[in-house]
């Protein structure tokens, strides 16, 4: 019976996000109480069986202690918040995560269950995103919500496009790193390559800036971390898949931004997926053909460079983003244009808006902040434009504005141990460590720019892959330092 504990505990770690997805995400209280209870039951099993959850190494006791200082401050913060029902409702999705993280160190620390992660979460991923393209591909058959926000953006089942977009572009860049691992048995590799074409289209049809931006930074991060040809490869064709994907949905209205009368509407989904069903097989037997060949040398020597580019990447495009859009005054109309493709070619955003309501709350309450969930009353106060917001879109902004100087600290703790967790992981086990690293950091660029923390089913990814480098950074037990 002991035995079983871990593997179930893993099975409802892997499979949670996918099932939380289908419920808005988890954004709402309900389904976000029922996971956190059946999180911390898991946890009470575990120890149970033994040994403690707990991390075994610095990092991963950072990482911990930060997400635990994160939702303990949280809880204080409730003497002083404005509100107590968003509050309350910020501890115990923290309190989710904890329990989550738990999970993640002890159940992963089984070699089949590490294993599951990469092909477990990009599943997942390609899942959710082909429920929701087949609203577009099938309108006859599947009738899915439609939100006024969404301006025909692919939203559901999440019910946020960017947050769909950032679940894609995690999936995304997990179904390459299995198509390039060679370890992997070839029909897996194939599925996942397959994969990659339905996700692209995802990533597209969010219209969501940051998600097709990370999705692309960590397509080279991953390249760079795994230093092999097969990894080039299997990149390439995912670069070439999504990109044919994303052609095909933008050249029918109907799948592009659901316009059209139905019939119209059925005609044209029927011809894109034939197109997707094409691209994705082509992926898949462009990826088993090469997996045939004669191999040669894997080894990419130059790959490690490749660090340095997307780095120099992400700050010319923060750069970027800041200058234009501070430098922009984009009309009603422009901020309106939802399932549009220019949209992609502007950086117009009330973001920047939000950021400078964040920052002057930040300074007006360094040390305790607003409160938790204090955001949204503060942005009632000093918004210069009509508009509800609830968050400040971005993670970091958030953690100062609403909890301050602590709650940041905390913030950086949890950030500074999976840094080095993940650096740790890559010394000691490369190839299992890759597409975790970039994956997660794909993940923290969008949740920098948007409230992909608010939504369980696109953070609790991240905690996994966070979890699963922790277990690769540990020292074995038993082992001391000068034999390791």
């Amino acid at each position: 019976m002991r035995r079983a504990v871990p593997t179930v505990a893993a099975a409802c770690l892997l499979g949670g996000p996918t099932v939380l997805a289908f419920f808005s995400g988890g954004y709402y209280a309900g389904p976000r109480l029922i996971a956190a209870l059946v999180a911390w039951a898991l946890v009470l099993a575990l120890a149970l069986a033994g040994p403690a959850p707990l991390p075994r190494g610095t990092p991963g006791r950072l990482v911990l202690g930060g997400l635990a200082a994160l939702a303990g401050w949280s809880a204080v913060s409730l003497a002083w918040a404005p509100l107590g029902g968003p509050a309350i409702e910020s501890v115990l999705r923290l309190v989710l995560y904890v329990g989550a993280l738990l999970i993640a160190v002890a159940a992963l620390r089984g070699r089949r269950a590490l294993r599951a992660v990469e092909p477990a979460l990009g599943g997942g991923a390609a899942l959710v995103i082909a429920y929701g393209l087949s609203g577009r591909l099938l309108p006859g058959l599947v009738e899915l919500d439609r939100s006024r926000s969404a301006g025909g953006r692919l939203e559901q089942p999440i019910t946020y496009w960017n947050g769909e977009g950032a679940l894609a572009a995690v999936g995304f860049i997990l179904c390459a790193r299995v198509a390039g691992d060679a370890t992997r048995p070839v029909a897996l590799r194939a599925a996942a390559a397959a994969a990659t074409a339905p996700l692209g289209a995802g990533i597209y049809l969010t219209y969501s800036r940051g998600a097709l931006a990370v999705a692309v930074l960590g397509l080279v991060m991953l390249v760079a971390v795994a230093r092999s040809r097969a990894q080039l490869r299997a990149a390439v064709v995912a670069l070439i898949g999504g990109a044919l994907a994303c052609a095909a949905c933008a050249a029918f209205p109907g799948v592009a931004s659901l316009e059209g009368a139905l019939g119209e509407r059925e005609r044209e989904g029927a011809i894109a997926l034939v197109l997707l069903a094409l691209i994705a097989a082509a992926a898949a037997l462009v990826t088993a053909r090469r997996l045939r060949l004669t191999p040669g040398p894997d080894t990419l020597p130059w790959a490690g460079r490749l660090g340095s580019v997307a780095a120099a990447i992400v700050a010319a495009v923060a750069l970027g983003l800041v200058v234009g859009g501070l430098s922009e005054r984009p009309s009603a109309a422009q901020l309106a244009a939802g399932a549009q493709a220019k949209r992609l070619a502007s950086v117009s955003s009330n973001r920047y808006e939000y950021w400078r309501v964040g920052l002057a709350s930040f300074t007006d309450h360094p040390l305790g902040g607003l409160g938790a969930g204090g955001f949204r009353v503060r942005w009632l106060q000093e918004r210069s434009i009509p508009e509800g917001v609830r968050d400040v879109h971005s993670l970091e902004l958030e953690a100062a504005a609403e909890l301050g100087l602590v709650g940041l600290a905390a913030l950086l703790a949890l950030l500074a141990g999976a840094i080095t967790a993940a650096v740790a992981a890559l010394r000691r086990a490369r190839a299992a460590a890759a597409g975790p690293c970039a994956a997660a950091l794909a993940w923290l660029l969008h949740a920098s720019i948007d409230w992909d923390w608010q939504l369980p089913a696109v953070a609790l990814p991240a905690l996994v892959l966070c979890g699963a480098l922790v277990v690769l950074a540990e020292p074995e037990p038993g082992v001391s330092a000068r034999a390791r």
